[in-house]
């Protein structure tokens, strides 16, 4: 005999259990599957955070691919918040290097100090820029950017890449999207 049912929480993922008898014994299976659409919100900027997380962290526990990881994070932010452009530059040698993103064509390589992205390695530390015009040595990517955050990913003491996000308003990041941010960098396991 087999039988099966489906338990949903269809936000996140869907658990289905499956159970075979065979001879007098029953087996029972957990099955996991992945939603295939993130379950987007409404609502005030946190809230909207708040429903994104938990789905961002279902994607990426139990990964072990570094590049896949930062594809989703970088396809989930993207599809909530609509910005103009999300990813991520990793460090290597002496600058860095483009890696998996959401948006228009991007520069593919920043030196330590240049730009927001290089800034924000530099220092080790999120920028939240309001108006990239008047950030000494912005680096146009995309004349359509005008405002940007940058989050650093730090292990071991050290920064191995950052995240940057860019939007086409002025003024659009604050504190909230800096805790947020900084929470889904704390994920990352490199190496």
């Amino acid at each position: 005999m087999n039988s099966e049912y489906g338990v949903s929480r269809p936000e996140f993922f869907t658990i289905v259990v499956k159970w075979q008898s065979f001879k007098g014994c029953h087996f029972v299976f957990y099955i996991y599957t992945m939603a295939e659409d993130l379950q987007i919100a409404s609502g005030s900027k946190a809230e909207m955070y708040e429903t994104l997380l938990p789905q961002i962290k279902a994607l990426i526990e139990g990964e072990p691919d570094l590049v896949a990881n930062l594809g989703n994070i970088a396809a989930a932010l993207k599809e909530q918040f609509g910005w103009l452009w999300v990813g991520f530059y990793l460090v290597k040698k002496e600058e860095l290097v483009l890696g998996p993103f959401q948006g228009p064509v991007a520069c593919t390589r920043i030196k330590k100090g240049r730009g927001v992205c290089g800034s924000s390695w530099q220092q080790a530390k999120t920028l939240i820029v309001p108006d990239v015009a008047k950030f000494p040595g912005h680096i146009a990517c995309s004349s359509l950017s005008v405002s940007e955050i940058v989050v650093p990913i730090i292990c071991n003491n050290e920064v191995i890449g950052v995240l940057d996000v860019d939007s086409e308003k002025e003024n659009w990041f604050d504190e909230t999207d800096q805790q947020y941010l900084e929470e889904i960098v704390s994920w990352i396991e490199y190496g």
